[in-house]
């Protein structure tokens, strides 16, 4: 066996590169994970989150660098480092003939699991993910939401140490997303298992223990969603008004202002910290004299999206003292 990580690490990845033809899909990705760690992975589509998936599991083999789980070297140890992994991809498909006891029992039995072995734990997680009723329904007859619980359900039946889950709640609703996440919590909490997700959601990541903002195959930031936002070098100012185009565009235009993001019906505005009450009363005269309405401007704490979108802009400029306008 390979040297093997402490107890509490249960995932480690050391300088992981992918390339496909001239794409760098995956560049220098180090991580560290810990028992009962739940890390959130977010990035823009083709940033290279789902390769990196496929590696940290073995489904690819890097370039260069190395993925070990609980110890065992995902490629040269595969069968030892596959028994602790749950993995749940992006397009994970059951079969919508077969029930959910006998979808669960096809996955348990890949894993080698004997009925002895699958039929309890099957019963155990299916009460965990709140399928036990729906025992016998068909999987195709599930809704969105109970089809994601139940893949979740299948990725747990051979009880894993480390779950990777590659965009699980991607393009169900909200009170589902929400369940979902209560799941993933309690996994973490009462059995320290490790997750890492992928999501395209900012109000899921902020609930994990660490976030990565992934973009061109590297991770550029990564820790504790609160701590991230202290790093945040500006104020942020929100502003209610229409028409939200013209804000913004506006807003752009002047020297005072680093950035303005729109979220939903409302525009984030980035000041510098010592010219919050000045920039307040500089947007009230914007508002009187270009004929724009102003429902209410206020100073709110940093989102992760803003922590997020100012560290892009820096990347793209080279400088991080430019580029920081959206």
């Amino acid at each position: 066996m390979t040297d093997p990580t402490t107890p509490t690490e249960t995932l480690l990845a050391e300088d992981l590169h992918k390339r496909f033809g001239p794409i760098h899909a995956v560049q220098g990705v180090r991580l560290r994970l810990q028992a009962g760690e739940i890390y959130a992975l977010v990035g823009p589509d083709g940033a290279g989150k789902t390769t990196l998936m496929r590696l940290l599991c073995g489904v690819l083999q890097p370039d260069r660098g190395r993925v070990s789980i609980m110890g065992y070297d995902i490629l040269r140890e595969a069968d030892r480092a596959r028994e602790h992994v749950g993995y749940l991809s992006q397009r994970f498909s059951l079969y919508e003939e077969l029930t959910v006891i006998e979808n669960l029992r096809f996955f348990a039995e890949v894993r080698g699991l004997s009925r002895q072995e699958w039929f309890p734990r099957s019963m155990e997680v299916l009460e965990f993910v709140g399928l036990a009723p729906f025992l016998h329904r068909r999987a195709g007859h599930l809704s969105g939401g109970m089809k994601q619980k139940l893949g979740l359900a299948t990725a747990l039946v051979h009880r894993p140490r480390v779950l990777l889950l590659d965009e699980p709640t991607n393009g169900v609703d909200p009170i589902t997303r929400q369940e979902f996440w209560q799941l993933l919590l309690r996994l973490s909490q009462e059995e320290a298992i490790t997750v890492l997700v992928t999501t395209p959601y900012m109000d899921e990541a902020v609930r994990a223990h660490t976030v990565g903002f992934m973009r061109g195959g590297r991770i550029l930031m990564q820790g504790a969603p609160e701590a991230l936002k202290t790093r945040f070098p500006y104020a942020v100012l929100q502003i209610r008004g229409r028409p939200l185009r013209e804000w913004r565009e506006h807003l752009l235009a002047q020297d005072w202002v680093h950035g303005a993001l729109r979220f939903g019906d409302r525009i984030h505005v980035w000041v510098a910290p010592q010219q919050v009450k000045p920039a307040k009363k500089r947007v009230v005269r914007l508002a009187r004299d270009l004929g724009l309405y102003l429902e209410k401007v206020r100073e709110i704490p940093p989102q992760l999206e803003d922590v997020f979108l100012a560290q892009l802009h820096m990347e793209e400029a080279g400088n991080p003292a430019q580029g920081e306008k959206t």
